[in-house]
């Protein structure tokens, strides 16, 4: 499992497609622990090259704060399971709080 969320200053960027960058991690299921994560800038924002681009990177889940439901729709038809309206900036929480069941999200902080 390799869950990426979008980052700006460090923390959630509540819009996916106006982060800074991606990080990803790599999780081990069986211990349901992070196993290291990685930084990696993405390429310019162009409608529709993100999702693609993620799974490129192996991401196969992503946690954001908000994105449109076209977007939504090309992560899921990449194969990528979108969680959406993540409230929790620190990266590393949200991740270890999805992976124990307890991520609370609220609205999709994106209304296009």
């Amino acid at each position: 499992m390799k869950i990426a969320m979008p980052l700006a200053d460090n923390k959630l960027c509540m819009h996916f497609g106006h982060c800074e960058v991606f990080r990803f991690f790599k999780i081990d299921e069986d211990t349901k622990s992070i196993i290291e994560n990685v930084d990696i800038t993405p390429p310019p924002h162009e409608p529709g090259l993100l999702p693609k681009w993620v799974g490129e990177q192996g991401g196969n889940i992503v946690l954001a704060g908000g994105m449109g439901h076209k977007a939504k729709t090309l992560f899921t038809a990449q194969g990528i399971q979108v969680i959406t309206g993540v409230d929790e900036i620190d990266p590393e929480k949200a991740v270890t709080d999805y992976l124990n069941g307890t991520l609370t999200s609220g609205p999709n902080a994106c209304d296009h």
